[in-house]
Formats: structure tokens, sequence, C-alpha cells
């Protein structure tokens, strides 16, 4: 593979994008390594082998933790049943979801439905992991009572039916190296002259959530919105944002403070009674925070809902 010139691996990576798109589309289908080789046009013995150098995962590897992190997250959002949820996510009945659950996340998803959602053992330990203490529940309440302080104080939030977009963008694994993705993205629009109006934006989609995904394993689109058509050249993929109704919080903050003003937004949801649709939450740019007095990124935050 590391022989590979780039333009086979760009190739091989356009294919990989495909299938990610069909997964997250087709969860409730088949997905063994045969049927999803036949869409990436490959064998499965070499898909496999490039499924795996580019994921470092197995194909049904990612699969199972796709479905049961998509799972869970409806667990947490929604007042989903979880027969309709086991179907929903393609496990073949009740008893093979409880067990796949209970094995990755150390209890069931009935057990799970009856706590908060936010002490629940397998997050707990992706947060340890990623550096996160996990709090006792006064402390939980006094950092959610912060997040409100933060969200009042830090964001002007709309609820609004946002329009289909079309973006050109770039797929980045990982929460390390995303600066590097911006600038080969930046460099390609520079190439087509699509900075040079004044409508296109920089942003991002998000696939997961760092409170369920490892940090190594989130997936994200780096994206600019363009209403200029481009040639997809091998090196970006055409995407679309869905029209539909969105919390949209505007923000004025540092690099850093992302993750606070994120999860400030979701409280904010939950308080206010709205529910999370299925669609991908995202960002979009309003400025280069390098440009800014104060290094602040002035930015839209976008969580669709029902």
């Amino acid at each position: 593979m590391k022989t590979l010139d780039k333009r086979i691996q760009t190739d091989y990576k356009n294919r990989i994008n495909r299938v990610f798109k069909y997964i997250d589309e087709n969860l409730d289908a088949d997905l063994s390594l045969r049927a999803i080789a036949d869409i990436a046009f490959f064998s499965p013995y070499h898909f496999h082998r490039i499924f795996k150098y580019i994921t470092n995962e197995t194909l049904r590897a990612y699969v199972t933790r796709r479905r049961l992190e998509k799972s869970v997250l409806e667990l947490r959002h929604k007042a989903t049943g979880i027969t309709e949820i086991s179907s929903k996510y393609g496990f073949n009945d009740v008893s093979s979801f409880t067990r796949a659950f209970k094995k990755y996340y150390g209890l069931s998803p009935t057990a799970f439905k009856k706590q908060n959602p936010y002490k629940f053992s397998k997050i707990r330990q992706l947060e340890s992991k990623n550096g996160q203490e996990y709090p006792d529940y006064e402390k939980y309440i006094c950092i959610i009572n912060n997040l409100k302080e933060w969200i009042k104080m830090n964001a002007k939030i709309d609820i609004k039916e946002t329009p289909e977009r079309n973006l050109a963008g770039l797929t980045h694994l990982g929460i390390n190296g995303v600066e590097q993705t911006f600038e080969k993205l930046i460099k390609w629009a520079n190439s087509k002259d699509l900075l040079k109006n004044p409508e296109t934006k920089l942003g991002r989609i998000f696939y997961d959530s760092v409170k369920v995904t490892e940090p190594d394993k989130v997936r994200m689109s780096i994206f600019l919105t363009t209403n200029e058509p481009f040639e997809v050249d091998g090196k970006m993929n055409k995407l679309t944002i869905n029209t539909g109704k969105c919390i949209v919080g505007r923000f004025e903050i540092a690099p850093n403070d992302f993750e606070k003003s994120w999860t400030g937004l979701f409280v904010w949801m939950h308080e206010n009674g709205y529910k999370k649709s299925m669609e991908n939450p995202f960002e979009i740019y309003h400025n280069d925070f390098r440009e800014h007095p104060e290094n602040k990124c002035i930015v839209d935050l976008y969580i669709p809902i029902e």
C-alpha cells in the first residue's frame, strides 16, 4: 500500500468515501464484506486490505461500531423503542442487539434508557480516555449550569429553516491533523478561484459524536459551500446538506472553546424541548480567526432537529 502512487491512493479514498456514505444510509441492510466490496468495485479480498489500511478497522468492526454508536445516540436523544432501534440498525432481533450493546458498552439498552444518559459506563470510559474527568452528580449539575450560563453569555440562538447547500469537501478521520486538511481544501479552492466569491464559506460536517466515538475514529468532512459548478477531479467530494429545521447558534469564540460551545448548545436543545434529527450537525465559519483582533472565530453551529 505504501508504494501506491498518489493517483491510485486518491481513487481508493474516493471509493471508500462512497462506502462510508452507503453504510451511513443503509445501516439496516446487508453490509457484508462481499456486498460492500461490490459498492467499492473491489474484490472482497482487496477491499478488506484497502479498508483496513485507510480506517485501521476491519469492515465488520466498523459496521458494528457505527450501528451501536447510532443506536446509543438514538437512545440518548429520542424515545424510540428498543425493538424499533434494533431493526433500524440492522440487528436480527432484540436479543442480538442487546448482546452486542452490552458487550460494547457494559450494560443493556434497557438499563441505559433508565439511567441518566450522561452517567453511562462506556461514555465515561471514553471521556476518561479523552482526558475528561467524569464528574460526580453535584459536579455534573454545576457543569450543566455553567454551560447554560456560557450559552447565555456567548451565543445568539435561532430556530431556522435552512436551505439545501452544495459543498465541495474532503473526508478527515480523527481529531488530529484537521488544520492540514483545511489547508488542502483552501489550496484546491484557490486553484479554482472559488474563494473570490464572498458567499463561499468554510465549514465542517460531523458524522460522529466525540462523546461516543474514540478520537482517532471520529469522521468529518471539511468543506466549502459553493453555488459555482466544479468537477470532481479525484481530490474533492461533492456533498449536500439537506434543507431542514436547525438550531443555529452564532458564536464569537477562541479556537479552544468549540467543544464547550457545542456541548452547551446541545444542553440548550434538551432544556428547550427540542429533539435532534438524524441529520448530521455542522458548523460554518464567517471569518479567518487569524485576522481577528482577538484571534476569535465567528461561527454558526447547526444542530438539525425534528
